[in-house]
């Protein structure tokens, strides 16, 4: 398992998707798996660095670990951020007409739709936020 700890700043996420890319160096990993990690690790580490640290620049922590059987990557994301659990929000209802639904909620839904397992806690004063998507 590689770590990275970086600026939690938007300017920051080529440099988390090139971390995650080169771990995966060894994988075949599938163009679709990629695509569906970028989306992850955008909606994730742009909401950190959006709304963890409201007053000054805080850490982001970023942990990979992969297995090539089977080919799986688990993605954690630490922030010493505001408390937030993203997983306690109710999906957002995609029945419903775009100006009845409610802002907010469907990046989130979107990471739970794309990957295999994600989970929360917080402890120590921590944000730990853990994706398991197996590759193909």
């Amino acid at each position: 398992m590689r770590e990275l700890e970086i600026d939690a700043l938007v300017e920051n996420l080529d440099n988390v998707n090139d971390f995650v890319h080169e771990e995966l160096d060894d994988i075949d990993c599938s163009k679709k798996s990629l695509m569906q990690l970028g989306i992850v690790i955008e909606e994730i580490f742009v909401n950190i660095a959006s709304y963890a640290y409201p007053e000054k620049v805080g850490k982001a922590i970023v942990r990979c670990e992969v297995t090539k059987n089977p080919p799986e990557i688990v993605l954690t994301f630490i922030d010493s951020g505001i408390k937030y659990n993203p997983l306690a929000n109710e999906d957002p209802d995609l029945e419903l007409e775009l100006h009845e639904r409610q802002i907010g909620g469907l990046g989130v839904f979107m990471v739970k739709k794309l990957t295999d397992e994600v989970t929360y806690e917080y402890t120590d004063g921590k944000n730990i936020l853990k994706f398991r998507k197996v590759l193909s």
